[in-house]
């Protein structure tokens, strides 16, 4: 939030004289963290693929929403050319993926003809355009006062914009990662991840440390040892007394 917008919230949070200018939701908004659970800010915009609405784009599946800061990086090139040649585990999964860099869509398409070339993979997912920077402050990668265009900024201005967002059926954010621009994102990990929170969300049971799909999964501890029989007639191994370990159950999603 800029520094002339903090005071005026302030008086609007004390209930105090404020300009009817000020839109209270919309001021708080640029102030607020988004968090596991909280619903993921919609969006209408251009991409390399048409205008979307990130909400009715993702349908009833799920989304994958990755961002960049600046087109032709070399480290976001090759993460972006790594999504295009593993979309097809992204599709086996009902998971959408959507890329954004604060640039425009002319930009983001010439900089697809140097992923193939350089990558291998065509990009074959959209790429969201923002040069007026509205959403990644939205998603709180940049702050408020960082300004109203792309142009002049180079990458380092938007280092920030190196988020992950794993957002569920029901438009609510169940994960977030962010990397520094000189660590490479690990899409076999956001993958595992992905595979977790839907086992989870689908089935009462936690995944370990390490977990793999296919191996062993935690009951929750808000279930009960009568509720649990009722699933795991077979039983679970209890290393401790707060740990019920059991075969992982077929995906119902």
């Amino acid at each position: 939030m800029g520094a002339s917008a903090a005071p005026e919230a302030d008086r609007l949070l004390a209930g105090g004289p404020y300009t009817s200018e000020i839109d209270l939701p919309h001021l708080l908004e640029g102030s607020m963290t988004l968090r596991i659970n909280d619903e993921a800010p919609d969006f209408t915009a251009e991409t390399t693929e048409g205008t979307i609405n990130f909400h009715e784009w993702i349908g009833d599946g799920w989304a994958v929403l990755f961002s960049h800061p600046k087109d032709f990086t070399p480290v976001c090139t090759t993460e972006l050319g790594a999504v295009a040649g593993l979309k097809p585990e992204f599709d086996r999964r009902n998971a959408k993926v959507l890329g954004i860099s604060v640039d425009g869509v002319g930009d983001h398409e010439a900089w697809s003809k140097d992923i193939e070339v350089s990558q291998g993979h065509a990009i074959n997912y959209p790429l969201v355009g923002d040069p007026e920077l509205k959403i990644v402050k939205r998603y709180d990668m940049l702050p408020a006062d960082a300004g109203g265009t792309a142009e002049g900024r180079t990458p380092m201005d938007n280092a920030t914009a190196r988020a992950v967002f794993i957002i569920g059926p029901d438009k609510k954010i169940k994960a977030t990662l962010t990397y520094p621009m000189s660590t490479g994102r690990n899409f076999a990990e956001i993958l595992r991840l992905l595979d977790s929170v839907q086992l989870t969300a689908a089935e009462q049971v936690a995944t370990p440390a390490n977990w793999e799909d296919g191996d062993d999964v935690i009951i929750l501890p808000a279930i009960s040892d009568e509720d649990a029989k009722a699933k795991y007639p077979d039983g679970w191994q209890q290393p401790l007394p707060y740990m019920r370990v059991v075969e992982q159950p077929s995906r119902s999603s």
